[in-house]
């Protein structure tokens, strides 16, 4: 397992829905990774089970509307290039896009919904209280690369300066940010107000979740084979 200082807070490793595996189980609705890299070795070892030519994934770069939401949806969507997937960006990046109903639609209808890394912040004053923002409880799998999907859980990091503040409440179970100073980090759990397990993302992090109950898995990003925590 990792240890705490680089990629885990203790109370998460000592957690009993927390179970190591290196594989996608069907049911697992949530999948959080580190980094494109950790994407790609998602696809990777789930293409032809979960992925198909007839699959349908809906990519949203809200989180990216500030640093390039056109640009990043199209890094995003070159990772299931060898799959054969249907793929659309749904340009969801203010609070008029969030109340578009196609959108909504395709997120309902969507086999993954897969989100951008950018600005949680913005994730969070977009999607609250919209339908794309109903839309997401019921999407079939999300996926989320980087630290932005945080703003989807009941509580989130402010990355300013590290402060817990209110998410969406989409998803329990765990609190996520990025990594940062000893001292930051320590700020951070003191302020806590939830007993959910912290999680500091590390790139070539990939968490699996059902509900509230998460697993933890490496990426074989640099490595010749898989490596498991």
């Amino acid at each position: 397992m990792p240890t705490v200082e680089n990629v885990m807070d203790e109370t998460l490793l000592a957690s009993k829905s927390l179970i190591d595996g290196p594989s996608l189980i069907d049911d697992e609705r949530t999948i959080i990774v580190g980094s494109l890299a950790a994407l790609s070795f998602v696809i990777q070892m789930t293409h032809e089970l979960v992925l198909s030519a007839s699959s349908d994934v809906v990519i949203l770069p809200t989180a990216a509307a500030y640093y390039g939401a056109t640009a990043a949806a199209v890094e995003l969507a070159q990772r299931f290039e060898s799959t054969g997937v249907n793929i659309e960006a749904l340009m969801v990046t203010n609070r008029t896009s969030a109340h578009e109903t196609y959108f909504a639609q395709r997120i309902m209808s969507a086999d993954w919904v897969v989100f951008t890394d950018g600005s949680p912040l913005h994730v969070r004053s977009t999607l609250r209280e919209t339908p794309v923002g109903d839309a997401l409880h019921g999407a079939q799998r999300i996926v989320g690369v980087g630290t932005a999907v945080g703003s989807l859980f009941a509580e989130m990091i402010d990355p300013r300066g590290g402060a817990p503040t209110t998410g969406l409440g989409y998803r329990r179970g765990l609190v996520i940010c990025a990594d940062a100073s000893s001292d930051q980090l320590g700020r951070t759990r003191q302020l806590l107000t939830t007993n959910e397990p912290l999680v500091v993302l590390g790139e070539k992090d990939i968490i699996f979740g059902v509900g509230a109950s998460w697993r933890h898995s490496y990426s074989n990003i640099g490595e010749e084979s898989p490596g498991e925590s």
